[in-house]
């Protein structure tokens, strides 16, 4: 899976543009989100193939920027804090996270700045016993 940054302009349209382009080249979005930030619509938007989602794009003329590999994790929605736990781990490891949003089955979607640290983060996130609150 890849995190694709999109611009958009900041305008009506803009975002079904988007998508159109997206449709027409058969990609799917998997999960993401975008904001508006001085006046520029920027996109964080999950793909299967994120090379292909991204030539789609540029090919519609809309602007990309990084296209990252991601890291995911699911959370225990039944446990306050969880967010706070993950981003704790991730910050003790040393990773940054630069973007963070849900994706369509559910779990917490990192733009890190290193997916090695942040991959053996996850990996470790997962083999907490259920019913064990994650500190």
């Amino acid at each position: 899976m890849h995190d694709v940054e999109i611009v958009l302009d900041d305008r009506p349209g803009a975002l079904a543009d988007m998508g159109e382009a997206l449709g027409r080249a058969g990609i799917s979005v998997e999960g993401g989100g975008g904001w508006v930030i001085d006046g520029r619509a920027v996109m964080h938007f999950l793909f299967e193939d994120g090379p292909a989602a991204r030539a789609a794009l540029q090919g519609a003329g809309i602007a990309t920027g990084k296209m990252r590999s991601v890291v995911s994790v699911r959370l225990r929605q039944d446990q306050p804090g969880q967010l706070g736990a993950v981003g704790r781990r991730m910050a003790e490891a040393g990773v940054n996270i630069d973007a963070v949003y849900s994706d369509h089955d559910h779990r917490l979607v990192l733009v890190v700045d290193d997916t090695a640290r942040a991959s053996a983060v996850a990996g470790a996130w997962v083999t907490v016993p259920a019913g064990e609150t994650v500190r």
